[in-house]
């Protein structure tokens, strides 16, 4: 019988200078689905939009070794050269990045890229960034298109887009089916704490548009690099209300920490998501 749910594995979880065939070995391992490929604002990452024929291949390989595919591509470069830029050449960056992203999830068969959900990061918003930031949108929603390719939109840890409401917004502005909501339980719950809402209803905001959801950890205030069960994070809740809503696909969003034994972290991260998505 096939499975009920996909969960993948955030990249950056692993050890950054492993091959892919060690990367894709240690999630099959750890008991994951697929991986989430990351391609941040580091030049190194950013790199990965421009990748040759002949590394793509070996990427396919590496995934037909273990059955392991790259399920998603969290693409978080944007907040470097964001689509809202005051700056030009940024802007047409920010394009060109997304177009190049979307051309290689097609081609090495990626569903999903979750967006960063900013108009702007290092500079302030205004009613230009904003103006800007929905105008890019709507041409790379429609590259996104001509590839059949999901975007996803992360709730951010910024006021911008910080929940599934805000986000909602935009898609709605949109209105195109290759444009949805790609939820961060842990920004979400902060959020939520914010403006004395509710996660539930936050999430029920989204719906018919929730593409996947990231299963990440926070306390008030801070947003990385908390382990599981040790936050304040309600993940039985947000994994029940995305399941009613029809979400299937989820990805244990945490990091890599240097001297600890990373392939323990996987495995534990993997028995903590499957134990409540599995009462599902």
């Amino acid at each position: 019988m096939s499975k009920k749910y996909l969960l993948g594995l955030y990249e950056k979880s692993m050890p950054g200078n492993l091959s892919w065939y060690e990367k894709f070995r240690a999630a099959s391992e750890a008991g994951f689905d697929y991986v989430e490929m990351s391609i941040d604002e580091t030049e190194e990452k950013l790199a990965r939009v421009y990748m040759p024929s002949s590394e793509r291949s070996s990427i396919r390989s590496a995934m037909r070794s273990y059955a392991m595919p790259i399920g998603s591509i969290c693409l978080s470069g944007h907040r470097k050269y964001p689509l809202g830029s005051t700056d030009k050449d940024k802007r047409e960056r920010s394009l060109d990045i997304m177009e190049r992203a979307i051309e290689l999830a097609a081609d090495l068969g990626i569903r999903t890229i979750q967006l960063a959900g900013y108009d702007v990061y290092y500079e302030e918003g205004t009613e230009e960034t904003r103006a800007d930031f929905l105008k890019n949108l709507k041409l790379s929603t429609l590259m996104a298109a001509k590839y059949g390719v999901q975007l996803g939109f992360e709730t951010m840890e910024t006021p911008f887009m910080d929940n599934v409401q805000k986000a909602m917004h935009y898609v709605n502005e949109v209105n195109s089916p290759y444009l949805g909501v790609y939820p961060d339980s842990g920004n979400i719950t902060n959020a939520a704490l914010l403006y004395n809402d509710d996660v539930a209803e936050d999430l029920k905001r989204g719906a018919g548009h929730i593409v996947a959801v990231h299963l990440k950890e926070s306390v008030p205030g801070k947003y990385r690099e908390i382990p599981y069960g040790t936050g304040h994070v309600d993940f039985a809740k947000i994994i029940a209300t995305s399941w009613e809503l029809g979400v299937r696909r989820y990805v244990t969003e945490f990091w890599y920490k240097e001297g600890t034994d990373w392939q323990e972290e996987l495995r534990k991260a993997n028995a903590f998501a499957r134990e409540r998505l599995d009462i599902h």
